[in-house]
């Protein structure tokens, strides 16, 4: 979940009259986000839930329901106007995107990018929970895409890298930093900048250095387990090469395989200091765990970095 210390305003329609809950929604997306219709099929009447949170220029809602439509209309677009850029992140269950070029199937794992000054309906077929990124369209012009949006865009299934780079960036909303909300927007406009750069085959700006900064990572940190990691698999998901991704981890103080490491013995050091490790789980159980060739490779390493060999840590939990 997002940082409640991000949050600025929540809303469910569970505690309203079920006749009311359309007028409710649409009131509150009205003030809080956009201004749309919605529709419900649902017996039961519309079964929804938000909560927005800021990112200094750049908002994030955590949207989920049971089965509806919204749609903004020609004539609600011109009585509530918005000039920005919204960047959907399905989560949970299937929609169609209708738009005025045709439409769009999204699935969870999917990410629709459009522009909120152009018409368009978006239906839940099913429950649903979306990731929605609200980005000024002056910013994510200067930022993300020079062009804008002319029409709404689908990512995620186009080559491996744009699937990867769309988990990390739900990784990135799932639980930004409430500590420093600055570097997640930066990095969740990053992100956004290297979906264009993969899309259009242009090369990245220098301004994306922090943003692949934080890809790179979340990517490495999700394949810590996996042997083969090394800094260029890490550099073919970024579509960067190995001496470029030096330079990122650079600004770091670090190298790809320091990092690498370092995370890979953190984990490990943690698992076997902590209380709920199996005691049938053997040294080398763990290093294979943590993308270790051996138990030997993994024993010298956490011995350099933690002044203790890995059983002696596990005999002083």
């Amino acid at each position: 979940m997002p940082a409640a210390d991000l949050m600025i305003s929540a809303a469910s329609t569970e505690d309203v009259a079920p006749r009311e809950r359309i007028g409710f929604w649409e009131d509150y997306n009205r003030r809080e986000l956009v201004g749309l219709s919605c529709t419900s099929y649902a017996e039961r009447g519309l079964v929804a839930r938000q909560a927005n949170y800021l990112l200094g220029d750049v908002r994030l809602a955590d949207i989920s329901g049971n089965a509806h439509a919204i749609e903004r209309t020609p004539q609600v677009a011109r009585s509530a106007p918005k000039d920005s850029v919204f960047v959907s992140l399905l989560v949970k269950g299937e929609a169609v995107f209708l738009h005025e070029h045709g439409c769009l199937a999204a699935a969870a794992g999917d990410l629709v990018v459009y522009d909120t000054r152009r018409p368009y309906l978006f239906g839940f077929s099913s429950a649903m929970r979306q990731f929605l990124v609200d980005v000024p369209r002056e910013l994510f012009v200067r930022e993300c895409m020079a062009g804008g949006v002319p029409a709404p865009m689908l990512f995620g299934r186009t080559t491996a890298r744009e699937g990867e780079l769309v988990v990390a960036l739900r990784s990135l909303l799932a639980r930004p930093g409430a500590a420093d909300p600055a570097r997640t927007r930066g990095a969740v406009l990053g992100v956004l900048r290297m979906l264009a750069d993969e899309r259009s085959g242009g090369r990245p700006a220098p301004a994306a250095l922090q943003g692949r900064l934080i890809v790179a990572g979340d990517y490495i940190e999700r394949h810590l387990h996996d042997a083969s990691l090394s800094p260029g698999e890490v550099a073919r998901v970024l579509g960067v090469s190995v001496r470029h991704l030096g330079r990122i981890f650079e600004a770091a103080g670090t190298t790809p395989s320091r990092h690498i490491l370092e995370r890979r013995l953190q984990r490990a050091h943690t698992e076997l200091t902590g209380g709920g490790m199996p005691a049938r789980t053997t040294i080398a159980d763990v290093a294979h765990r943590w993308g270790f060739a051996s138990q030997a490779h993994f024993t010298r390493h956490f011995r350099a970095r933690f002044g203790t060999t890995p059983s002696e840590a596990r005999a002083r939990r």
